[in-house]
């Protein structure tokens, strides 16, 4: 199950990841990002619906970074027990790129990783920008056999957040969907088609 998400989101603010404002990676998510990923009413920010006729972008700004964007439940900068245990769970921790980092709180080896995303016959790809829903070290789930299930047992027990671009290219049900399913997996960079979620790459580390 995956829901809808997007940057300057306030769902709940009594919450401590209540906002998305901000990300687990980046204390200024929105204003790095460009502003609000949807439209202003009343001062709050939503969501909207995406086409493919406008690339699956916003209507009203131009993102700087990628509107395809997405989370899973693990945060391997902020969360204790992920952060103590990446290198050894995280499949490309030794990766030249990764290998000897996992002491460094200011690189996370989940922030931009490449995902593919299936909903039926529709395929898009994204980049993990932010860390949950509900859980922040369900490493079974996020690595673990294909059949594992989510360790989040709210928001229809989804396993992952997805941007409106997401949502609008997937073909979910309504633009603030919380009950479509899809199945996913982890791509390596060279492994990801042309395609809109190319046209703005995200690369900016834990800030």
């Amino acid at each position: 199950m995956a829901t809808t998400f997007w940057v300057g989101e306030l769902f709940d603010p009594s919450a401590d990841d209540g906002s998305q404002v901000m990300s687990t990676y980046d204390s200024g998510w929105m204003r790095n990002y460009g502003g609000c990923d949807g439209v202003l009413k009343s001062g709050k920010c939503e969501t909207e619906k995406r086409t493919e006729a406008n690339r699956y972008m916003p209507t009203g700004m131009t993102p700087k970074e990628n509107p395809f964007y997405l989370d899973l439940p693990y945060d391997d900068v902020n969360d204790s027990k992920a952060f103590a245990e990446r290198a050894d769970v995280i499949p490309w921790a030794n990766d030249p790129a990764y290998a000897g980092r996992e002491q460094d709180k200011s690189f996370s080896y989940m922030k931009n990783q490449w995902v593919r995303i299936r909903k039926g016959d529709q395929e898009c790809y994204g980049q993990i920008q932010d860390a949950g829903p509900g859980q922040y070290h369900d490493k079974d789930y996020v690595f673990g056999s294909d059949d594992a299930r989510p360790a989040n047992k709210e928001f229809n027990g989804a396993g992952m957040d997805v941007s409106p671009a997401l949502n609008g290219c997937l073909g979910f049900e309504d633009v603030n969907g919380e009950s479509d399913r899809v199945d996913w997996q982890f791509v390596s960079r060279d492994q990801v088609p042309a395609g809109p979620w190319l046209d703005i790459v995200t690369t900016s580390q834990v800030r």
